[in-house]
């Protein structure tokens, strides 16, 4: 058995006794958190056959909301699932679904869109007849301060990124049973998260989130082309080239990570993440460095930029 509070995680937080009576959004409807719930002929509980979004909430506002709708709506055709709304209606629903939890502040969101319920158990989606399950569940959730002071660990482990051609790491599907192995196999050689390779054996990501390094005043981080396209990697990159720091997007090997000054992790819940450990080695002096911080209040100052707009 895996003892969840053995390790730190991307998504530490504090307990809020506040999640506890929480209204999550069903199919147009709101419910008490224990009375939530979705059928056991839903596509997406019986095959992964969905897709979904994480959102944060930053005084009332949903930062970079015309991104995440792009890149849901983008995987939705793809998988042909008709979501059965627009974007502005979508953001209406978790909107609407924060108001009734009286949320603006410290907030994440995960929206989450399968193909719906089933007629039978098959994987055929034409059996999928009643329509698509939208569902969002909001909670106070804010990042752990003392997992990003201290720093999390990562293990490389045997399961690749795959190519486009398998299943599109691009895809932010429901689908991640190859990302939960990896994380596992993490976990059980005493890591925090999964360094995953692509099929060239070059870095690509983790298991949940994408991954930085620093070397010599340079960030690197993969192509892109072997993992989730993740709009607060994007915004990194973006708020390192507007700051004049050099930033690259190329193939990398492990030797050069073992030998970075720093590396980090993105996600839309924990924002940037240190990286103080990988497969044994310390990165750097063993703890967040300058150029994380820097970023770091550059992705917040683009934050509040992007709310205050919207």
């Amino acid at each position: 058995m895996i003892d969840p509070t053995a390790l730190a995680t991307t998504h530490d937080s504090e307990h809020d006794p506040r999640n506890d009576t929480i209204k999550i959004y069903v199919n147009g409807e709101l419910f008490p958190r224990d009375e939530a719930k979705v059928s056991v002929f839903d596509s997406g509980f019986m095959l992964g056959d969905g897709v979904w979004e994480g959102l944060r909430l930053y005084g009332g506002k949903l930062a970079f909301v015309d991104d995440h709708m792009d890149r849901l709506f983008e995987a939705a055709k793809a998988i042909d699932l008709d979501i059965g709304m627009t974007k502005p209606e979508l953001v209406a629903a978790l909107y609407e679904t924060l108001a009734a939890n009286g949320m603006t502040e410290g907030v994440h969101i995960r929206l989450m869109i399968t193909r719906g319920k089933k007629k039978t158990p098959f994987q055929d989606p034409r059996f999928s007849i009643y329509g698509p399950t939208i569902v969002i569940i909001p909670e106070f959730k804010v990042a752990s301060e003392a997992t990003i002071n201290r720093g999390i660990r990562l293990f490389t482990v045997h399961v690749h990124r795959g190519a486009p051609d398998v299943q599109d790491p691009k895809l932010n599907s429901h689908s991640k049973l190859n990302c939960i192995v990896a994380m596992i196999q993490a976990i059980k050689a005493g890591a925090d998260e999964g360094l995953m390779l692509d099929p060239h054996g070059f870095v690509s990501t983790c298991n949940s989130v994408n991954f930085f390094i620093v070397r010599k005043g340079e960030v690197w981080t993969s192509t892109g082309d072997y993992c989730m396209p993740g709009i607060t990697r994007a915004k990194v990159i973006q708020v390192c080239r507007e700051a004049g720091i050099p930033v690259f997007e190329k193939n990398f090997s492990l030797v050069e990570t073992y030998g970075a000054d720093e590396a980090f992790v993105t996600g839309t819940f924990g924002a940037q993440t240190p990286v103080v450990e990988i497969d044994g080695r310390m990165i750097g002096d063993g703890k967040p460095g300058p150029m994380f911080w820097r970023i770091r209040e550059l992705y917040k100052a683009m934050v509040a930029r992007d709310v205050a707009r919207t």
